[in-house]
C-alpha cells in the first residue's frame, strides 16, 4: 500500500511538472508530501508490528526453553539419583564379594594347613606302622627261633600248645562270625 501511495504521489508531481502551473505544482507537492508521510507511517507501523511479533515469538521460545530446561533438569536429577543408587549398590556388592573372597581365601588357607598337618600325621603313622611291622617280624622270627629250640627239648608240649592256640583262634573267629550274623 505504501508503494502504491508513493507511485500516486510521483504520478501527481510528474503530471503537474509539464504544466508549469504554480498552483498545480503546489497542490501536487503537498499531495506528494502527505502521501509520502502516510507511506512512511504505514512502513513504521509494519516495522513495529513485526518487532512485536518477533518479541512475542522470542518470549514463547524462551518460555518453551524454560519449561524444557526445567523438565531436563528434573530428568537429570532422577538420572543422577538412579545412577548414585546403582553405584552405591555396586560398591556394596563389590565389598560383599571382596569379603567373600577373603573368607574363602581364609578357609582355603585353613584347609591347606589342615591338609599339610594331616599329611604329616599320615606319613608319621605310616612310618610307625612300618616300624611296628618290622618289630613284629623280628618278634615272630624270635618266637619261631624260640619254638624251634623248645621242640628240641620237648616237642610234644610245644606242639600241643601250638594246636591249642590254633583251636582258640578258630573258636574266636567262629564267635566273631556269630556276633556279626546276629
Amino acid at each position: 500500500m505504501a508503494v502504491a501511495l508513493l507511485c500516486l504521489a510521483t504520478a501527481a508531481v510528474l503530471a503537474a511538472l509539464p504544466t508549469q502551473s504554480p498552483l498545480l505544482l503546489s497542490i501536487s507537492s503537498v499531495v506528494a508530501l502527505v502521501l509520502g508521510w502516510a507511506s512512511a507511517r504505514m512502513m513504521w507501523t509494519e516495522v513495529l508490528q513485526s518487532r512485536r511479533e518477533q518479541a512475542t515469538d522470542r518470549a514463547a521460545a524462551a518460555s518453551a526453553y524454560k519449561s524444557l530446561f526445567a523438565q531436563r533438569a528434573a530428568e537429570h536429577a532422577e538420572f543422577t539419583v538412579a545412577m548414585t543408587e546403582r553405584l552405591a549398590a555396586a560398591h556394596l556388592q563389590s565389598r560383599e564379594l571382596e569379603g567373600a573372597v577373603v573368607a574363602t581365601e581364609r578357609r582355603a588357607t585353613d584347609a591347606e594347613s589342615r591338609l599339610a598337618r594331616d599329611s604329616r600325621r599320615l606319613v608319621e603313622t605310616q612310618e610307625r606302622v612300618h616300624e611296628l611291622e618290622q618289630q613284629l617280624a623280628v618278634r615272630q622270627a624270635e618266637e619261631a627261633d624260640a619254638l624251634a629250640c623248645w621242640e628240641g627239648e620237648g616237642g610234644e608240649a610245644v606242639g600241643a600248645l601250638v594246636d591249642w592256640d590254633a583251636g582258640a583262634a578258630g573258636l574266636a573267629r567262629e564267635g566273631d562270625g556269630i556276633r556279626k550274623g546276629a
